[in-house]
């Protein structure tokens, strides 16, 4: 196959919901259908990524990759070693950049059944990506070429923003940030509701303006060139009821309070990479 065509043929180990989020957001961009091989297990996977796209589905992890210019590892952190196991010789044979979307695992432990050699992009997304609004960090190791690094910027691209991070330790902070992020908000947003339906409000109401509230102020910090500073003082009137509930959050430390809860986000990120090896 021509390593230098546009449209790389891209193998995904795993069709679960992450990777069936990109091979959707892939061919909706206009990636070839049978430039897209997928290789699982598990039937029901499989059946419902062909509602997604029509992809070459392979009998093996090896089948998957043997013509690959990029493979996707969508697997659990639990089976990546049997994965990269399965697919070593044919990357080692077609050169193909390997990326990762697997929490915890480290390029070295992946390096060290894949070959020295073996080009590896290790990439945090996060679950809004299932909604094509995800947020993807990247890491290359030194032997992924620009190419290659473009190829893995393109994918993840189909499904949200892409940032690079100057450290594979980086990914660390970016779990915590953005990996784990969307939890803090659904958490922020429980309690939000909580407190409404203790003020007498309905909860079906409670939820309902609580969820279009933090659409709306996401969409307004996306949307501005402003710092998120002058927004919240803009809704901020002097003496009014904003002002009285923000000062309340300083109060209480709110920054400390996420501060110390993004660091164990971190702290156990980097403990699980040593606990995979």
């Amino acid at each position: 196959m021509d390593k230098t065509l546009d449209r790389p043929h891209i193998a995904f180990i795993g069709a679960g919901n992450m990777a069936s989020s990109i091979i959707g957001g892939l061919v909706e961009s206009g990636h070839p259908v049978h430039r897209i091989s997928v290789a699982d297990p598990y039937p029901p996977s499989l059946e419902k990524l062909s509602a997604i796209a029509q992809v070459r589905v392979c009998d093996s992890n090896a089948d998957a990759v043997s013509d690959a210019d990029v493979v996707v590892l969508a697997v659990k952190p639990q089976v990546m070693a049997e994965a990269t196991r399965s697919i070593a010789a044919a990357v080692q044979r077609c050169g193909a950049v390997t990326i990762s979307i697997a929490a915890g695992v480290t390029i070295e432990s992946m390096q060290s059944r894949l070959g020295d050699r073996a080009a590896i992009v290790r990439c945090m997304p996060n679950t809004p990506a299932l909604l094509g609004c995800g947020a993807s960090a990247l890491y290359a190791n030194e032997q992924a070429s620009e190419q290659q690094r473009n190829y893995s910027q393109n994918i993840l691209s189909a499904v949200g923003i892409v940032t690079w991070v100057p450290s594979e330790r980086a990914l660390d902070a970016i779990t915590a940030l953005s990996g784990s992020g969307p939890a803090y908000f659904f958490l922020f947003m429980e309690a939000m509701i909580e407190a409404g339906v203790n003020m007498g409000l309905d909860e079906e109401v409670a939820s309902l303006m609580t969820i279009q509230t933090a659409l709306g102020a996401a969409r307004m910090a996306q949307e501005n060139d402003l710092p998120l500073a002058e927004l919240r003082h803009r809704v901020t009137s002097p003496g009014g009821t904003t002002q009285c509930a923000v000062e309340s959050f300083q109060q209480n430390n709110l920054a400390s309070v996420v501060a110390i809860a993004m660091q164990a986000a971190a702290d156990r990120a980097a403990e699980m990479a040593r606990e995979m090896g």
